[in-house]
């Protein structure tokens, strides 16, 4: 019976995988393994446990400290309406009461979510397996397991199949972030340098005529029909303060975005996101600005969109941070005087549509790629049409 319960957990493992499921964590044994859904809305984490208790004192400890265990993630990998479904695949259960706790799901602080727990075994398959099925949203249907085969056998290579796909599976997404390589970024942090030296060479960078002279959007001169204005200002700083800011920001954004979508969709979305940022300013703020900030802006933007096709991925490694450093900067420029907030979401807008035009390497969608760039057209054309009126 011991043989049975071990190809059936991982039986279950296999399926969970085929059903979208991916592997967060194992053991060293392998008798415990993490996995999660890419359901970003309402996921799921399953911890799967092969193992056989006597006594129900220690299914108990155990329940208690997983539960504990992922309540301190204060929701980082089940987020809000979650739930976890923490499951003891056991030959035979504890020989005294141990149905008190599993009967109710435990709260999970922070969330709408739950901690369910479900003890399959030998007696109770028929019941448990599709409760289990019903929490977890898969087909969970194992092959009958035949008296007399050779279950360890069975199990060593369901256990083969499982470790080949999740090594296949952190293989991929090990992919998916190094797609390209950050040429681009450094070709772009050595303009913004230059044009600064450049700038302060020729009488400072914080002189307004000096600034015009090399491009700075500038209102007058872009009706005068200057149009290369809505380029040339991402590569002008106004000081040694905003030319540090914007080249970090610059190479931590543009080394990451750059890694996903290889350099020449970078170079498209970073262009793409300064000029809709340097309209956006021309519609709305009449003072002469210059700066990265709109294109960097349109980096966040990028990595949104990032987060539309791998939406579990995104925000299992990078989405809240980038979330987060969106509201906090455009808070910040709401706040403090003197910042071109107008620009900033311009880029934001710029860089998210560029990206979706050109979309993620080896994940083409052509649907999708034309609404995007329609938009994009259509924005700019009206943004345009208003700005010259």
């Amino acid at each position: 019976m011991i043989r049975t319960m071990d190809v059936l957990f991982w039986q279950l493992v296999h399926l969970l995988l085929r059903d979208g499921y991916r592997i967060a964590q194992m053991s060293e044994r392998g008798d415990e393994i993490w996995l999660e859904s890419g359901h970003w809305r309402r996921p799921t984490l399953v911890r799967l446990v092969r193992t056989d208790l006597d006594w129900s004192r220690s299914l108990r400890l155990d329940i208690e400290y997983t539960w504990q265990f992922v309540r301190q993630m204060n929701g980082r990998k089940v987020g809000k309406g979650g739930q976890v479904v923490n499951v003891y695949v056991m030959a035979y259960p504890p020989v005294d009461d141990w149905e008190v706790f599993v009967a109710e799901p435990l709260p999970l602080s922070g969330t709408e979510g739950a901690f369910h727990t479900l003890l399959i075994h030998s007696g109770n398959m028929g019941e448990m397996l599709p409760r289990l099925e019903k929490m977890t949203g898969a087909t969970l249907r194992p092959a009958s397991i035949m008296e007399g085969a050779d279950l360890f056998a069975a199990a060593e290579r369901l256990k083969h199949e499982v470790l080949a796909e999740w090594r296949r599976q952190r293989e991929e997404e090990r992919r998916i972030f190094e797609y390209g390589k950050p040429v681009f970024t450094r070709l772009l942090i050595i303009v913004q340098v230059a044009m600064f030296l450049i700038l302060e060479w020729s009488g400072g960078s914080t002189d307004p005529s000096v600034l015009i002279h090399y491009g700075a959007k500038f209102n007058p001169l872009i009706e005068a029909g200057e149009w290369w204005r809505f380029l040339t200002p991402m590569f002008l700083h106004i000081g040694l303060l905003h030319l540090l800011t914007n080249t970090f920001a610059l190479y931590y954004l543009g080394w990451t975005v750059e890694r996903l979508y290889g350099s020449l969709r970078f170079l498209l979305i970073y262009t793409t996101a300064g000029f809709f940022g340097t309209l956006a300013s021309f519609l709305f703020t009449p003072s002469i600005s210059a700066g990265a900030s709109g294109a960097i802006f349109g980096l966040f933007g990028a990595l949104l969109y990032f987060g539309t096709v791998y939406r579990h991925l995104f925000f299992r490694t990078m989405g809240m941070n980038v979330i987060s450093l969106i509201v906090v900067n455009l808070l910040f420029g709401l706040l403090v005087p003197g910042i071109d907030n107008a620009g900033h979401i311009g880029g934001l807008v710029g860089g998210f549509l560029a990206a979706g035009a050109v979309h993620l390497p080896k994940r083409s969608d052509g649907g999708r790629q034309m609404k995007a760039l329609a938009a994009a057209a259509l924005l700019a054309a009206v943004g345009l049409w208003v700005g010259f009126r």
